[in-house]
C-alpha cells in the first residue's frame, strides 16, 4: 500500500474529517496519513483504542514513536496520559492497550535501525521557551540527534511562522488553527513539506499548538525490507 508516498511533494491530510478504519486488532481503529508497505510498513497514523482494547505482544523491529493525544495509553512499562511523548527504539517490545480508551499519533519504521535510545516524556510538566529567532513562537524540545529534531511549538494568535524545510518537515496540529499555502488546518490536521522547500504558516485567532519533526527527510524514505 502507498499513501502520500511521494516524498518530493507537499502532502496535507485533514484527519479529523476521515472515517476511522479498522486495524487487524478488534477495538483499534486508525486514520492513515502516509504509508509505504502493507501491515509491515513505514507509516504515520492516528490510532484510536476503544476502552478495554489491547494489541497482542509484539516487537517493534523498526521502532515506534508516539504522542498521546487523548485518554491514557498503557503498556507493561506504564500509563501514559495525553501529552506523553514516547520513543520505543528498534527491537523493543510491549503489549499496548488502553483500559479507558485513547487516541495516539504513531510513526512506525522511521528510526535508524541502530538507535537504542528510549524516551518517555510527560510534556504537561515541561516548559516552553521563547524562540529568539521567531517572534510569537515558543518551543519545547522533545528529541534531537544527527538525523532529526522533534519538538512542540506554541504559535501566538496571528503569528507568521517561517517553515524552513531544507531537509523536510512534518507538522501535526494539536490545538487551535493555522493556514499554509492558502489551506486552513484544524486539530488532527497533518502537513508534510519536502526537502528543499520553504513556506510559512499564519496562526489562527486562538493561536496554535503543534508537534513538529524536522530534517528527517534528507534521505528519501523507502518501505521496510521484507
Amino acid at each position: 500500500m502507498e499513501l502520500n508516498a511521494d516524498f518530493a511533494a507537499r502532502a496535507a491530510v485533514h484527519a479529523a474529517k476521515l472515517a476511522w478504519q479498522a486495524s487487524p486488532m478488534a477495538g483499534v481503529e486508525r486514520r492513515m496519513l502516509d504509508r509505504i508497505g502493507d501491515e509491515v510498513a513505514r507509516a504515520t497514523t492516528i490510532v484510536r483504542y476503544a476502552p478495554g482494547s489491547h494489541f497482542s505482544p509484539h516487537v517493534h523491529t523498526g521502532g515506534e514513536e508516539l504522542l498521546i493525544l487523548q485518554g491514557v495509553f498503557q503498556d507493561e512499562h506504564g500509563d501514559y496520559p495525553a501529552g506523553s511523548y514516547i520513543r520505543n527504539p528498534p527491537q523493543t517490545s510491549h503489549t499496548p492497550g488502553s483500559d479507558l480508551g485513547c487516541t495516539i499519533f504513531v510513526k512506525l519504521w522511521q528510526f535508524d535501525l541502530d538507535d537504542r535510545t528510549e524516551v518517555r516524556l510527560d510534556t504537561r510538566a515541561m516548559p516552553y521557551a521563547a524562540d529568539p529567532a521567531r517572534a510569537g513562537v515558543k518551543v519545547m524540545p522533545l528529541f534531537s540527534d544527527e538525523r532529526e529534531q522533534v519538538c512542540l511549538e506554541r504559535w501566538d494568535a496571528g503569528a507568521r511562522v517561517d517553515l524552513d524545510a531544507a531537509n523536510g518537515m512534518e507538522i501535526l496540529l494539536l490545538e487551535g488553527g493555522f493556514s499554509e499555502a492558502g489551506e486552513d488546518f484544524a486539530p488532527q490536521s497533518w502537513l508534510r513539506l519536502p526537502k528543499n522547500s520553504h513556506s510559512s504558516a499564519i496562526a489562527g485567532p486562538s493561536g496554535a499548538r503543534v508537534w513538529i519533526k524536522r530534517d528527517h527527510l534528507a534521505v528519501t524514505p523507502t518501505a521496510p525490507a521484507g
